[in-house]
Formats: C-alpha cells, structure tokens, sequence
C-alpha cells in the first residue's frame, strides 16, 4: 500500500498584504501626491480654486490667499510629513527595530523644550532680539534645543571614535524624560495665553507656514531628504548586523554618524516651523515594509512620498473639519495613525513577533 505523506501546512499570514510592484506603489503614492496638493490648494473657506488665475483676473486678496497662505502651506507640509517619514524609516534601519522612532533620539523632546522656554521666557529676552526675530523666536528656539540634544547625545555615545547603539537609545531615552521634566516645570509657570499658545504647538499645526519660514525650513528639510539615500546600502547591509557590514566594506561608523545627523536635522527643523507630529515617523515606513520589503533604496523615497501626501491631506482636513477654525493636526494624524498602527500590530502578532 503507498504511503501517503502530508505536508506540513503553510501558516497564514493574517492581515498581511502580499509584497506590490514597486511601480504600482509609486504610481499609487504620487497620484495621492497630486490629489492632495489639488485638494489643499482648492479647499478652504474662501472657495477659491487653483486653476482660477487662468481664466480670470484674480482680487488683491485672492492672490494672497492663493500665493501666500495655501501655496506655502502646501509646500511646508510636503516638506515636513516626507522629512518626518524619512527620519522614522532611517531610525528603524538604524535600530533594526520596526517600532523605532525619531523621538528616540531625543531630537523631538529638546525641540519641544527650546519651544516651550521661548514661549514662556520670550519676555525675559532682549527687547532688540525680540524685534529682531519677530514671530521666529519659536522655531529658533526649537531648532537650537533640537540641535543641543544631538550634540548631548553625540558626546555621551561616542568613545574612541565609535557611537554606541545601544547606549544611543538609553541617552536618548534619559534626555529625553530630562527635557520633558524641565517642561514640565516651565508649563507650570505659565500664565493661560501662554498656556494656550503651547497646547496648540504641542499638537501641531502648518497654520503658521509663509515663504519666510518655508526659505529657512527647506534648505534643512531638502538637505536631509537628499543624503538619506545614500545612507540605504549601509543600512541594509547593517540589517545583517555591525560585523557583517564592517566586512562587506559598509563604513558603518559613517554611516550611523550620517543616519543621526540627517534624523536630527530633519527633525529639529520639522518640529520647529510644524510643532509635534506623531506617527508619521512610525507608521509611512511600516506601512511600506509591508507593502515592498525592506531595501532601503525603494523605502525611503517611497516613504518621502508617502508622508508628503499624508501630511497634506491629513493638513487639509484639519483645516475644513471645523470650519473657519481648524484642529490641531498632531490630532488628525493620531486619529489616523493609531488605528492603523494598531492593525498593523495585530496583523504581525499572527506570524512574527515584533
């Protein structure tokens, strides 16, 4: 009689999508793109849309509205959503870590603590360097606590020319809750405007966005985007592990110096001209790992996109959903982000654990 042998059933992978052809999620990514910017561009309280300028004239404060309030708005928050999303998927080849975030690094927290001290103690400043920087003493502030945490943080993790991963992440983590203290403290001294003021930067919003602050953003932003790519053969060379990269021929300290410089930069600019935008960092490269893989070479310009998009779209929806005001939207993007972070959660839970 044969003997009958059964093979071992395949387990099912719950939830998770099959890997897509790249071309089809480019495609995809740069039509939601375009539809995003048409939408931020056309929808708002005025009603004016964008191919307008071309078959009439255009009032004095219809071209401002169009040129001077949407247009640099729609740029400011393609900007910031693609540095953000970039940053997270250079910090999780960084870490190896799917759950890896720029806030780590503690870029975020001392971002936020240079806000929140120019917010409360603005009035103790010069009055000449008040006048001088005007409505960006803010961003300033936050920029320069962004950049003071890294250099913190370069110090404590370097020894003999190495920087330490590991130890990376545990500074990151201490500076962090320091700073979150000492916020703490300043936001107890606060009188309600102020109160007010950093509740609204601290959930983020693009409504302060103007060419100005666009013209001292981009060059950071467009910067960091730029050298991200060429950090992605040393970062899926390190998915393999330190040793194996260093035998490969990656310059592993350079490239983990690089990934930290350009996250840091990218981030502290984000927070400063955005305020605090969570999950985009998390969830846009997540979402693509799934959807392409994980090379570095397809993941970052496709996470640049995706979180261009997103934060547009996510922007434009803050601004319509309560009319003539509009939300903050650190809370659009945790509505969104939270869902989906969680299925993806659930879906890996089924055949890998995290």
């Amino acid at each position: 009689m044969a003997e009958t042998t059964l093979a071992a059933p395949r387990p099912r992978q719950v939830g998770l999508p099959q890997r897509l052809p790249v071309p089809l999620v480019t495609a995809a990514l740069l039509s939601a793109l375009v539809l995003a910017a048409a939408a931020s561009l056309s929808l708002g309280a005025s009603g004016l849309l964008p191919w307008e300028p071309l078959i009439r004239d255009l009032s004095p404060v219809e071209t401002a509205i169009l040129l001077d309030i949407r247009l640099p708005r729609l740029f400011m928050g393609a900007l910031v959503g693609a540095a953000l999303a970039v940053s997270g998927a250079l910090m999780q080849g960084l870490f190896r870590n799917p759950l890896a975030d720029p806030g780590l690094v503690g870029v975020g927290a001392g971002a936020g603590l240079g806000a929140v001290a120019a917010i409360v103690l603005g009035g103790l400043l010069p009055a000449a360097f008040r006048a001088a920087t005007g409505p960006y003493v803010v961003p300033l502030a936050a920029f320069a606590g962004g950049w003071a945490a890294v250099l913190i943080l370069a110090r404590i993790a370097s020894l003999r020319g190495q920087t330490s991963i590991a130890t990376l992440l545990l500074a990151g983590i201490v500076l962090g809750a320091l700073a979150g203290a000492v916020t703490g403290i300043l936001i107890y001294l606060a009188d309600d405007n102020q109160l007010r003021d950093l509740t609204f930067w601290g959930l983020g919003s693009l409504a302060g966005a103007n060419w100005l602050k666009l013209s001292a953003a981009a060059p950071i932003l467009l910067a960091g985007l730029a050298a991200a790519p060429f950090l992605a053969r040393g970062l899926d060379a390190m998915a393999l592990g330190e040793a194996v990269a260093h035998h490969m021929g990656v310059p592993v300290e350079r490239v983990k110096r690089g990934a930290i410089l350009s996250v840091a930069a990218m981030t502290g600019a984000a927070v400063a001209v955005s305020g605090g935008i969570g999950f985009l960092g998390i969830v846009v490269p997540h979402i693509l790992r799934l959807a392409i893989g994980p090379s570095h070479r397809l993941l970052l310009p496709l996470s640049a996109l995706f979180g261009a998009a997103l934060l547009v779209a996510a922007d434009t929806v803050a601004r319509l959903v309560v009319a003539p005001s509009e939300l903050p939207i650190g809370i659009i993007m945790a509505l969104i982000g939270a869902p989906v972070f969680l299925w993806i959660l659930l879906a890996r839970r089924a055949v890998v654990e995290i």
